[in-house]
């Protein structure tokens, strides 16, 4: 099992993989979403904003909320993040949950996806 600092870590790198892809991400106008991410395994909840392009402001706690909210174990995060795990995969396996609207997860399938 992965620690909290280990996730935090991940989540941080992710976030600065958004910035960069930022222009990539196509999102439109004023578009802004509070996102929270349930560690289950840990019982630990980190939440986080995307506007402006870009996913700012990650801080530990839950956002109750959070329009968008996911739902994995701290070693299918880090497997995601080595790569060892495919996001495709890993939601039809239902090792990661994403709990949003259709619209929501149409125009954040950019965002959520980072190499």
């Amino acid at each position: 099992m992965a620690t909290v600092d280990e996730c935090r870590n991940v989540l941080e790198k992710m976030a600065g993989k958004v910035a960069r892809k930022s222009d990539e991400l196509e999102l439109e106008d004023g578009f802004e979403r509070t996102l929270a991410v349930e560690i289950t395994d840990l019982g630990q909840t980190f939440s986080a904003k995307l506007a402006g392009n870009k996913l700012t402001d990650l801080l530990d706690g839950d956002a109750p909320e959070a329009e968008v909210r996911i739902l994995i174990a701290s070693d299918d995060l880090i497997a995601l993040s080595k790569k060892e795990l495919k996001p495709a995969k890993a939601l039809l396996t239902g090792k990661i949950k994403i709990k949003a609207s259709v619209k929501d997860l149409a125009k954040l399938r950019k965002a959520l996806k980072v190499d």
